[in-house]
């Protein structure tokens, strides 16, 4: 039996933009709803956060996940298995009220997971762990020491692997927790990673610059041969761009208003880009390039310039300088002198990052 694992779809994601929205449906519409049609998969198991905020949704994005998302499963035939995450509950110690339990109580093709179990499918046991709050801990330590599941599905923060690229989590459980687990798959982190034994799915699509160059899509778990495999998202919301018009623009010949106009810059449209400036040595030349990816009509454009020691720079630390709030944060934390535990606060300043996106208005 084959089973399509998904996670982290945040559905509502910054501030239940519409552009966002229909970015994600790209992905839902023309890859993961086609390839399991095409493959016969019927069971879906969702492994956390399937929506983005924790106290309440917005009408227009619960009728999208109604009619365009829950309903499209049920046409298929198949089965959806959510396990409760962090994000799918309004209290910080109980599972117990939760989005899809709230929103889909009487769908007859979901099952909501908010509490351990151990799940039998197609003759394989699998150990359910939704998120791990003061409410259930010793029952899902006490269901975890006693469950006879070689196999860990669930939402789980466990200290050590990368939250997005570059940013460790010095937060959570340690390894050895889910040790007696032949393999344990979860989500929460976005960034795809594993150790070999503890494997971070990572999310379906790019929600925020942190996600920049890092590959998205899904996962196919078979339970025979119990191993996944990967699918991947071709579509990208984060896109950056070095203008420099001393090399032509990666173009073989140099930079000209016919090969602007020449270019395609269909692949922006409705994406957030960064135009990287290296060199401007004709802002003429600039504006009409300039004006051919507005044309595009972008989501959002910004123009990162002026940059001192910028060939010495990353491709990080560009997008760094450019955007990313909690890595400027973190390094500030790093340069002061602080009787405090830095990693601590660091953490603590992006779950108060996290909550302000919560509250962002629309």
């Amino acid at each position: 039996m084959k089973i399509a694992l998904i996670n982290d779809t945040h559905f509502g994601a910054r501030a239940e933009s519409p552009a966002f929205n229909e970015f994600f449906f790209k992905f839902w519409d023309n890859v993961f709803f086609p390839y399991i049609e095409q493959h016969g998969i019927k069971k879906i198991i969702h492994l956390g956060d399937i929506v983005d905020r924790r106290k309440y949704i917005n009408y227009v994005i619960l009728n999208s996940m109604r009619v365009r998302f829950m309903k499209r499963i049920g046409e298929l035939g198949c089965t959806i298995d959510v396990i409760v995450g962090n994000h799918d509950v309004p209290y910080r110690n109980t599972n117990e009220i939760n989005a899809m339990s709230e929103l889909f109580a009487d769908c007859k093709f979901l099952r909501v997971f908010h509490k351990p179990e151990t799940i039998n499918y197609d003759g394989l046991d699998i150990a359910i762990i939704p998120w791990i709050n003061s409410g259930n801990l010793r029952e899902t330590l006490d269901f975890i020491d006693n469950t006879p599941a070689q196999i860990a599905m669930g939402h789980l923060e466990v200290a050590g692997f990368e939250m997005d690229k570059g940013s460790i989590s010095q937060t959570g459980f340690d390894r050895s927790t889910f040790k007696k687990f032949e393999t344990a798959y979860t989500g929460h982190f976005h960034h795809k990673s594993t150790d070999g034994h503890i494997y971070y799915l990572g999310n379906q699509f790019e929600i925020t610059w942190a996600d920049y160059g890092d590959q998205r899509g899904f996962h196919v778990f078979d339970t025979n041969t119990r191993k996944i495999e990967f699918v991947a998202n071709p579509y990208r919301m984060f896109h950056k761009i070095e203008y420099d018009d001393s090399n032509g623009f990666g173009i073989p010949h140099s930079l000209t208003f016919e090969a602007i106009n020449a270019r395609d810059f269909s692949e922006y449209t409705s994406t957030t880009v960064k135009v990287i400036v290296i060199n401007k040595t004709n802002p003429i030349l600039f504006d009409k390039f300039m004006d051919k990816l507005y044309e595009a009509h972008p989501l959002d454009v910004d123009i990162v310039e002026d940059f001192i020691g910028f060939n010495e720079m990353s491709d990080e630390d560009i997008i760094d300088k450019a955007d990313s709030t909690t890595t400027i944060v973190d390094k500030y934390i790093d340069s002061i002198e602080i009787g405090l535990d830095k990693e601590k606060l660091k953490s603590l300043m992006r779950e108060i990052y996290n909550q302000a996106h919560d509250l962002e208005a629309t």
